[in-house]
């Protein structure tokens, strides 16, 4: 098959000519130019975005990540396939490790032999964006992308740099909440397009990843002062939609209507949806035009974690220790007929959950691990870990770990009998989420970036 790109360069040298008069040939060849280099572009993009069939199967698809490069994976849902990796992982397991400056809780992503994240000064008054090299730890890229003046506040708790970019095989799209939304080169780590303008108080600082799908990033602002779902063309960075929130938050303090969570698109029966939880409510919208295809109304505020969908069930939890499962398919306000379970007993309530062969896992931030069934909400069993904890779990080579904000790393064997594989400990203890990709896994501590290596594998 011939290069599409190729093929089209060939068809404007020829058609091109006699579409317009000769008096606008410099107009013909800047068109020229730039159809090319957006159509290039939304080329690499397509093929780099995980497709609309690979996300109905979620939780079934078990193939080892050649590529983690959004928030938990490939497939949004933390499962890492049959990657061959240690069930005790601590220093004896690390292959190398490069300390990384700064405070940031973005979780690594990976494309090839390139781990990107961000991170920031503590004060915020610093952003940057670094690339580490896979094979040797090495440090490719250290950039500073923002400086800012007088940052607003952000809790301890969270980080001026904790949303989690979103790489592709040519580009790496980068978010730090209002203050910079911008895309990146690999190659140089220059920049291509930035967005100043796409304002929110995030009032404890910014936390919601963007997700890049068919050729758009979406990024949801939930701030105390406004809130709202925006797409911008992931080749220019303008705007394609943007929706404020309908929702009735019952209230006019603005810090019970912050959230910070990542969205997910599924499709349903044919149709797209852009699911993306807020304070009180997650509202479903077509990902092409950005209307409203149904709302659940579930209470809560600060949501953080990323919703998950498997066998006809949307999985959401509020950000105040309750959750509910969702029946997929419903249309308009879906409150009081779609919901087929709820649950407030030890739901996490910054990590996100996962399901594995109709299982639901999560782990509370106290440290209480759950298994549910994912139908019904039954609770197979609950025990409680050590330390807290904020980081989600993955799954990899038929084990599932957790990580502590004080460096525990738990495996257990997935079931519905509770059975310890492994317990180790690393580095100053873990906010962000894990990438796994062959059979490397790539951990960032508070302070440090590691590889542990297949070649520890048990």
């Amino acid at each position: 098959m011939k290069n599409p790109v190729t093929t089209v360069q060939a068809l404007l040298r020829l058609f091109l000519p006699h579409l317009l008069p000769p008096q606008l040939k410099l107009a013909r060849l800047k068109l020229a130019r730039l159809m090319l280099v957006r159509l290039m572009f939304c080329s690499m993009v397509a093929s780099a975005t995980v497709s609309p069939m690979t996300l109905v199967a979620e939780d079934t698809d078990r193939t080892t990540a050649q590529q983690w490069p959004t928030f938990r994976g490939p497939h949004g849902n933390g499962i890492a396939g049959e990657a061959k990796l240690p069930a005790v992982i601590d220093e004896s397991t690390v292959r190398w490790q490069t300390p990384i400056h700064g405070k940031g809780w973005s979780s690594p992503v990976v494309w090839g032999n390139e781990i990107w994240l961000t991170t920031a000064t503590p004060d915020g008054k610093t952003m940057s964006v670094i690339c580490v090299a896979r094979d040797s730890g090495k440090i490719l890229h250290d950039v500073v992308v923002k400086q800012n003046a007088e940052p607003a506040f952000c809790h301890p708790m969270n980080s001026y740099a904790s949303p989690t970019p979103v790489v592709t095989a040519e580009h790496v799209f980068v978010h730090f909440g209002s203050y910079l939304t911008a895309c990146l080169n690999k190659s140089d780590a220059s920049m291509v397009w930035q967005r100043l303008d796409l304002s929110c108080d995030h009032h404890r600082g910014p936390a919601s990843s963007p997700i890049l799908y068919d050729g758009k990033l979406y990024i949801a602002y939930d701030g105390f002062d406004q809130q709202y779902v925006v797409a911008l063309d992931a080749a220019t960075g303008a705007t394609v939609w943007r929706r404020d929130r309908d929702i009735d938050y019952g209230t006019d303090n603005g810090d019970l209507m912050k959230a910070y969570c990542t969205g997910h698109v599924i499709r349903v029966d044919g149709v797209e949806q852009l699911v993306y939880p807020s304070a009180v409510a997650t509202i479903a919208y077509d990902p092409k035009t950005g209307e409203e295809l149904w709302k659940v109304y579930h209470g809560g505020m600060n949501a953080s974690a990323r919703p998950i969908y498997s066998d006809g069930l949307i999985f959401l939890t509020n950000g105040m220790g309750s959750m509910v499962a969702v029946q997929s398919g419903g249309h308009g306000d879906v409150t009081e007929t779609g919901i087929v379970w709820d649950s407030k007993k030890s739901v996490a309530k910054k990590s996100s959950p996962m399901v594995v062969d109709g299982l639901l896992y999560m782990i509370s931030d106290d440290g209480v691990a759950t298994c549910r069934d994912a139908k019904t909400g039954e609770i197979h069993w609950q025990e409680r870990l050590n330390g807290e904890y904020a980081a989600s779990p993955i799954l990899a080579d038929h084990r599932i770990y957790f990580f502590s904000r004080e460096g525990d790393i738990l495996s257990i064997a997935p079931g519905v009998e509770y059975k310890v594989l492994g317990e180790g400990k690393l580095g100053d203890g873990f906010m962000a989420s894990p990438a796994v990709v062959g059979n490397e896994m790539i951990l960032r501590s508070k302070s440090m970036l590691y590889c542990v290596s297949a070649k520890s594998a048990d």
